[in-house]
């Protein structure tokens, strides 16, 4: 299993480190996985009715082509860790920059419909390294006391991709006279789209040029002078290095690797904290939050906003996210996770419930179909709070829980398991949603809102609040 979960150990006393930028710069760069993470996973919204019109396909099989990337995703969420282990940190980084970049250049460039299926899926195994080898590296290099700031980077950069890629798709739809289809340097502006992660991915590999290897899998390599230049450039001034690398030594002589065994127990065949962990992580994605960012331009444009309109509005809830996850960042500490949890639930039942009621009021048929004015008012502040509700509570504090609920003999597993659930999930809704719409748009939303409904009882009997509390008084 995954071995490179952050090791608790005591604040260093003496002193501020005084590389700090460079440990910023050092953590900001890991998180540029987290920038392609977000950006190569919700740039698709944009490209969505090209592909349909493109290729001329069944709403299901356009689904099948969305989610694609996240079975993907859940591959290199598995082989990150172990690979990392193998081969280092830096390189793993480097070896998910290169699947964003062929992803990118394939998808751009498809001449059917199953090598662009191919290519998501290769984007998609970088996601998942991604998303686990960067908040990895993160808590590896990070000095104690700042270790919980620069680890929000990731959170962080994951949003900002997201923003960026909207902002682009807009820009780009504009240029293409608001046509998907529209010709953009002799391609259609759809190809364009996906085309244009190749630049950030281009940009993260040659980042992680300059940022050194973790410590960690330095000293389990036999490089301890390797190690101890490393962490002379990211530990308080006064530390004692070489004691440092013993206490990294002895972590790794003494660490009880958790397997899916460990996960076995009680009358449900896993743990019930397992189970726990589970239900968080399919929550998260069955309230639908990814309909917004993977398909919110079909959405709207399937109700008659117009295709330049649509864009806009996948931008503007990208910027909601972004300022939800600063408020949770904000807040998960102080009022703690479980309250923050039930506040969204609440807020995401209520705001689901009301785009539900107000797609229920579409009108017309074919290419004539249209919300009366009040309800298209009501759809753009449902789903515009739904995205805020969803950012300031679950988009965080499920992330939090799943790190701080566990034992330590099985957190590695437990996470390895979570997170993989997630995006099993990710990619159930992902790929039912087009079937869903055209069966009844209205219908699927009051689906979502019966999980963030159920949410609420979930979060109240089986979540125990972790706030203040010590990892290893976990039981």
């Amino acid at each position: 299993m995954v071995s490179l979960l952050p090791k608790t150990r005591p604040e260093a006393g003496p002193g501020h480190p005084s590389h700090l930028p460079h440990v910023v710069f050092i953590a900001a760069t890991a998180a540029l996985g987290g920038f392609l993470f977000g950006y190569d996973s919700s740039v698709i919204n944009g490209a969505v009715e090209g592909i349909r019109g493109r290729f001329d396909v069944s709403s299901g099989r356009l689904g099948t082509v969305v989610a694609i990337a996240l079975l993907g995703a859940a591959l290199g969420a598995v082989i990150a860790g172990r690979l990392a282990d193998r081969i280092g940190r830096i390189r793993v980084m480097q070896l998910a920059a290169a699947l964003f970049l062929v992803s990118a250049i394939g998808s751009m460039l498809p001449f059917a419909l199953w090598d662009l299926a191919l290519w998501r899926t290769l984007g998609g195994v970088g996601i998942g390294m991604a998303s686990v080898i960067a908040p990895a590296y993160i808590a590896e290099v990070s000095p104690p006391e700042y270790r919980g700031r620069l680890g929000s980077f990731q959170q962080a950069a994951i949003v900002l991709g997201i923003a960026v890629s909207q902002l682009v798709n807009w820009a780009l739809v504009n240029l293409a006279d608001g046509d998907q289809r529209g010709s953009l340097l002799g391609l259609e502006a759809w190809q364009v789209m996906l085309g244009v992660a190749a630049v950030p991915a281009l940009v993260y590999a040659m980042m992680t040029l300059g940022i050194p290897e973790s410590p960690r899998y330095l000293v389990a390599s036999g490089d301890r002078a390797g190690a101890r230049r490393v962490l002379a450039g990211v530990e308080p001034e006064g530390v004692d290095l070489d004691a440092r690398v013993a206490e990294i030594e002895h972590h790794l002589r003494t660490e009880h690797r958790s397997t899916w065994r460990d996960l076995i127990g009680g009358r449900a065949g896993l743990l019930p904290i397992v189970w726990v962990g589970i239900g968080l992580s399919v929550l998260q994605q069955l309230v639908g939050i990814n309909v917004i960012f993977y398909y919110s331009n079909s959405l709207w444009q399937s109700v008659g906003v117009d295709p330049e309109s649509s864009f806009f509005y996948s931008f503007t809830t990208s910027i909601i996210n972004i300022v939800g996850t600063v408020i949770a960042m904000l807040f998960v500490d102080r009022i703690g996770r479980k309250p923050l949890a039930l506040i969204g639930s609440a807020g995401m039942a209520l705001t689901l419930g009301l785009t539900a009621w107000a797609f229920s009021a579409k009108e017309g048929s074919g290419d004539d179909i249209r919300l009366p004015d009040a309800q298209g008012a009501v759809a753009l502040i449902g789903a515009h709070g739904f995205v805020l509700f969803f950012a300031l509570s679950w988009g965080v504090v499920v992330w939090v829980l799943l790190g701080e609920m566990f034992p330590d003999r099985i957190r590695a597993a437990a996470l390895g398991l979570g997170a993989c659930a997630q995006w099993v999930a990710n990619w159930a809704v992902s790929q039912s949603f087009p079937t869903l719409s055209d069966w009844n748009l209205s219908g699927a939303y009051v689906i979502y809102t019966c999980f963030a409904l159920v949410s609420i009882p979930f979060v109240l009997l089986c979540v125990r609040e972790t706030k203040g509390k010590k990892l290893e008084e976990m039981g």
